[in-house]
């Protein structure tokens, strides 16, 4: 595996051609760069989410070239703070031209989902996201063994078969 971040985690989207599938399988994120939007939210406090356009940015720029941008959360509910946070978030992804999914965790018992978070390219590059132990994000761990991203295909099929779109999701 190899280690990228920045500009280079940004390149797998840019080479990317037909997808780009991000599976997130935790309840809790405590990157410092969002600490702040979060302290925000549970307090009730406005935010202009300028944090957030870079990332809003890169999906346009990725959308608009054909490429489909799809997120799928497996969560546990009752939701976590950081859930609630990130789903409230989560229609600017959509505004960027994600498509964002939502899948209780009690869907995958008895046989749980338990990978560490991944992006999956074109369905053969798999990339894993890597966090210090602080939270703050490292980069991903890329990878094209076929045996996982054969896994990590599976496991986009059948997540991504459970889990609701957003809005229906947040309409629940």
């Amino acid at each position: 595996m190899l280690l990228v971040e920045g500009e280079d985690f940004l390149d797998l989207f840019r080479a990317a051609k037909r997808e780009a599938f991000h599976l997130e399988n935790s309840d809790i994120y405590e990157t410092p760069d969002e600490s702040e939007p979060l302290r925000k939210f549970l307090a009730g406090e406005p935010d202009d989410y300028q944090w957030f356009t870079p990332w809003m940015d890169h999906v346009r720029e990725t959308t608009a070239r054909g490429v489909s941008v799809r997120r799928a959360r497996i969560v546990t509910e009752p939701h976590t703070d950081y859930t609630r946070f990130a789903k409230a978030v989560a229609r600017l992804n959509e505004e960027a031209g994600e498509d964002v999914r939502y899948a209780g965790r009690h869907l995958f018992e008895p046989h749980p989902v338990r990978s560490p978070d991944w992006w999956l390219f074109d369905g053969g590059t798999l990339a894993y996201t890597v966090f210090e132990p602080s939270g703050r994000w490292a980069g991903a761990a890329v990878t094209t063994d076929p045996v996982l991203v054969e896994y990590a295909q599976g496991t986009r099929e059948l997540v991504w078969s459970l889990a609701t779109p957003l809005r229906s999701y947040a309409a629940q």
